[in-house]
Order: C-alpha cells, then structure tokens, then sequence
C-alpha cells in the first residue's frame, strides 16, 4: 500500500504539471497540438492502470477507489474537450476542470491517509523513516512571483479546534520575516482566498525562514535583539527569549541566516542552532511550551553548515544533505530518548535546485518544502514493524542549561 500510495501522489504531481500547461494555452492556444494530445492520454491511461492494479490488490476499500475512478473519468471528459478546436474561453474552463481534479485528487489522498494510515498525528510505534514519495508540487506561491524565493508554509501542527484544515503561506524577496497569510483550507490555498493576514508589529521583524505555526503562534527568529520570537495570533501578544550561547555565524549550506530553526512534532516543541563553542555543531534543544524556554540541550556530532535543513518526528531529529542537482538525502537521525545517533540513507528528489525550508507536521505526517517560490510537500513513509536497530552507537553528549 505504501508503494501505491507513493505513486498516486505521483500521478498528482503530473496532474499539477498538466495545469501548468493549460496556462501556457491561455498565451498561446495553437501550442495546443496532435503530439499534445497523445501525451495526455498516455497519462490518463497510466493512471487508469495504476487503479485497475490497486482494485485487484486490495479489498476493503471500494470507496477509495472509486473516488479515484471518478477523477479518472472526470480527466478523460475533459481530455475529450481538449480534442476539440479550442478558443480562448475553452482553454480557461479547462484550467478551472484541471484546478478542479488536482483538489479533488487532494481529497483523495487524504481519504486514503484516513483508511490506511488512523495513526497520523499520534503514533511513533515505529522505528523510523524508510521512504520519502516523490515531490507533490500545488503551485507557486500567493504572491504569484519566482522571485519570492524566500519563504515558509504548511499547516499548523497543533491546530486549535475547527482550523484543522487550516494552511498559512509566508514569502519574501529577501530573507526576512513580516507578515503571514491564512487559508481556511486546501482549496482557498490554491485559489489564494486568504482570510486573515497579519503583518508583524514594528521592531519585531524576522530574519531566516525556518519558522512554523503551532496553536496558532508563530515561531521565529527575531532581528534585535538576537532571538527566539513568537506571536499568538490570537491574543496578538509577542514574546522573546535569548538564548545566549547561538551564534549567527551558523547557518545551513545553502540559505542565510537561517540560526534558529524551529521544528514541532508528536512530542512536542523544539528549535536547532549551533555555537561557538559547539564549533559549528548542530545543537537540539526542547522548547517548553507555556514559558518559552530551554528545557533540555543536545549537542550532536554533525556541523551545521554542511546541512540543507533538518527536521524532527517523534522526538527524533533528522538532518539532510545534499547528494547533487536533482537529489536530497536525510542521512542522519539522533533520538532524544535514547540519546544515540544513526547514520543512515534515504533519498529523495527536489522540484528544483534550491530550497529554503523544510519542517515536518505531525498531523498529516507531510514534509513541507518551500522550494523556489513553489508550495512541495512529502508523504514519509515508516517502519512499523522491523525491530530496533541492535548496534548502538556511542553515546552522545547531553548539555546543561
């Protein structure tokens, strides 16, 4: 299942593609030709099989299924419309029927998460990631320019009650920090129907995009002084801790400034930065919540600035690193419980070349990657069932506040 899981997501980022083409139709509908034509069917025909495959392997799940039936079929109407001699109105409903399938593919998935994977958001009865899907790509970002190439967005990873479908998007020209949108759902993310949009008080400017949002509060790194930031969006108050011991002389391989970087998971809060004293060394503390301080500090034996990010699940961090112009790979993981860190390998591909932030959320199990100006996202996939690894390796050092 997961194998068909992580082509389905597939298949949706080639629908996402196909809706990039529809736009370029709209400046040029006599691009719209045979060879065209021809390359779609093949793609409907291939997802065609992929369910035909899925309905033979597995029972139980008819309702499943013949959702995905029905996008299919819905695709073939609209591939039948694409046969058609097509004006300038023709080329804009089939955009709007391409939009249409990619949410609908969406609700899709996440009724499949709900039937396959009823442990999303609460179990780490696992040993760790084994599989990254390839890149789901929704669209550039709301302020339709590649050249907000900075930026941050996802979903709340501990949303409060009745914002569980809630997405927020935050983007710059530059590595700053200064106002955050708000949508209410998937859909109104793609179609840029924001319904809130807080720009951040004066002197209270961020810089780094490694921020998220977790009951509503942003987290984030805040220019003077040197810190760690939060605003609760629904009091509308601000907060900020130094951390002495940070440097801003750190930061990951391919982004400035990026000193703090926040990540939340099932267990909790936490934020990564390296120091002088550490020599550059990836440091992992644990955010206590209600008084936004430093409960616990790790030092691991990786160096910060030879990372593209890093990102924690299950009271696990893991880190990544760059393998070449097409290939990420989270190649190391220090467990907090016990206090040891793994080398291991699992690769997975970029949309593009570069990208800003990466952080996990625990509640759709998602990696969430603002890449180039583009919204990406990641289904991880997890060993359940092998037993822990038995080699332990040497214990790493833990810090005093």
């Amino acid at each position: 299942m997961e194998t068909y899981e992580t082509q389905i997501m597939a298949y949706t980022a080639k629908i996402v593609n196909l809706t990039g083409e529809i736009e370029k139709m709209e400046k040029d509908p006599e691009a719209f030709n045979e060879a065209y034509t021809e390359s779609i069917k093949v793609q409907i025909k291939q997802v065609e099989a992929l369910v035909v495959e899925l309905q033979s392997s597995v029972h139980g799940s008819f309702a499943v299924f013949e959702y995905i039936r029905e996008t299919v079929t819905s695709m073939t109407s609209t591939q039948t419309r694409l046969e058609a001699k097509y004006d300038k109105n023709r080329v804009l409903q089939t955009r709007r029927d391409y939009i249409k399938i990619q949410l609908q593919l969406e609700e899709c998935e996440r009724r499949y998460q709900q039937i396959f994977n009823p442990n999303i958001g609460s179990s780490c009865a696992h040993t760790g990631i084994i599989r990254v899907s390839q890149p789901i790509v929704s669209q550039i970002n709301a302020d339709l320019s590649a050249r907000y190439t900075f930026g941050a967005w996802g979903k709340d990873s501990k949303p409060l009650h009745g914002r569980e479908s809630m997405y927020w998007y935050s983007g710059y020209t530059s590595a700053a920090i200064t106002d955050v949108r708000f949508y209410n759902n998937y859909k109104d993310l793609i179609l840029r129907n924001y319904f809130q949009h807080h720009t951040l008080q004066s002197g209270w400017t961020g810089t780094g995009n490694n921020v998220l949002i977790r009951e509503n509060v942003l987290y984030y790194q805040r220019n003077s002084p040197f810190s760690m930031a939060k605003v609760n969006f629904t009091s509308m108050n601000y907060e900020y801790r130094i951390v002495s011991k940070a440097s801003t002389r750190f930061s990951y391989a391919h982004s400035p400034n990026q000193n703090f970087d926040f990540a939340a998971d099932e267990t909790g809060l936490w934020v990564t930065y390296a120091s002088e004293e550490s020599s550059g060394q990836l440091i992992l503390a644990k955010i206590n919540e209600p008084s936004f301080g430093i409960e616990e500090e790790w030092q691991t034996s990786v160096y910060k600035p030879g990372l593209s990010n890093a990102f924690m699940v299950c009271g696990v961090l893991y880190a990544v690193r760059t393998v070449d112009i097409q290939t990420e790979k989270i190649f190391y993981m220090f467990d907090t419980k016990t206090q040891q860190e793994h080398y291991i390998n699992v690769p997975f591909e970029r949309f593009q070349e570069t990208y800003i932030n990466l952080d996990y959320n625990p509640t759709d199990q998602k990696l969430y990657m603002y890449n180039n100006g583009y919204y990406v996202n990641y289904q991880l996939s997890f060993n359940y069932t092998t037993k822990a690894i038995e080699d332990k390796p040497p214990l790493l050092m833990k810090l005093t506040q």
